[in-house]
């Protein structure tokens, strides 16, 4: 016999559609504001919050993010330098030391692993100072490397990433592995990394975004103005002292949204590939 649709399941279909379709126009809706921000100009914001037309004033919104004493150029390029080094660093050592956990049985296996939750405790705040001093003693000060560097070591990504190995590594493939000759290193990159594919693209997702938006330490430790990133020049936009432009404000704000974008609709396939093959059954 042939199913057929009752009411009240046409009814919750319709009202999940509405629902969805709701959430969504929600979560996209600030960020058009803000595009649209970005092409007004201080008085057009200032006199009506919220408008979904654009206007006219990008050109003078950008001469004035332009006309400071730093350039957006300059600081979209250490912005980008910085977050990409700093998640391919983490993406890959987090991975090869989440797979060393999960694939050597040695003696302080336990122990380490418990000494990386314990890292994750402290907060980094909590170290700044310290690694302050310790930047400025050999002269690292006004440089990328200490904003890229300590990237190797994100606990937080390792632990991801261990929990992922668990429930997605055969070890009889690693074991294959070793018996046809092939080295640690030859399978890491050629048979793991491939099976960590969704795990990767999600934590990339999230160390770009963090690394990007990153304000704390580069604003410590970053006083060239040649080297400034987009958010320290934001935050100079939003702190002049005689006028705010509030329409420089939002063009910055859209041009460092813009790779967030880029980033995440770029990786996005490989987590909706994972979740695919992890729904399929033997």
């Amino acid at each position: 016999m042939r199913h057929e649709v009752t009411i009240p399941q046409k009814l919750y279909k319709i009202f999940v559609y509405v629902a969805c379709i709701s959430l969504a126009i929600l979560s996209i809706l600030p960020f058009y504001i803000m595009f649209v921000n970005a092409t007004r100009g201080t008085y057009e914001i200032q006199s009506n919050a919220i408008s979904l037309i654009p206007s006219k004033y990008l050109g003078s919104n950008y001469a004035v993010f332009d006309g400071k004493s730093f350039s957006p150029v300059i600081g979209f390029v250490n912005s980008m330098i910085i977050s990409i080094g700093a998640t391919a660093l983490t993406a890959y050592f987090s991975s090869l030391t989440a797979y060393a956990l999960v694939a050597y049985n040695w003696k302080l296996r336990q122990p380490f692993f418990a000494f990386i939750l314990a890292v994750m405790m402290v907060p980094a705040q909590l170290t700044s100072i310290g690694f302050y001093q310790f930047m400025y003693r050999i002269k690292w000060t006004n440089s990328f490397l200490p904003l890229i560097l300590p990237a190797i070591a994100a606990p937080t990504v390792v632990f991801f990433m261990r929990q992922y190995l668990l429930g997605t590594l055969s070890l009889d493939i690693v074991n294959s592995g070793r018996i046809d000759g092939a080295g640690e290193f030859h399978i890491f990159n050629r048979i793991v990394i491939p099976i960590m594919k969704p795990a990767i693209a999600t934590q990339a997702i999230f160390a770009f975004v963090a690394s990007w938006n990153n304000y704390f330490m580069p604003s410590i430790l970053l006083t060239n103005r040649e080297k400034y990133t987009m958010p320290i020049m934001i935050s100079q936009l939003k702190g002049d002292i005689y006028k705010t432009e509030y329409g420089s404000v939002y063009l910055g704000l859209a041009l460092t949204v813009l790779p967030l974008f880029v980033v995440y609709f770029s990786l996005s396939k490989y987590i909706i590939a994972g979740v695919a093959l992890g729904g399929v059954k033997e």
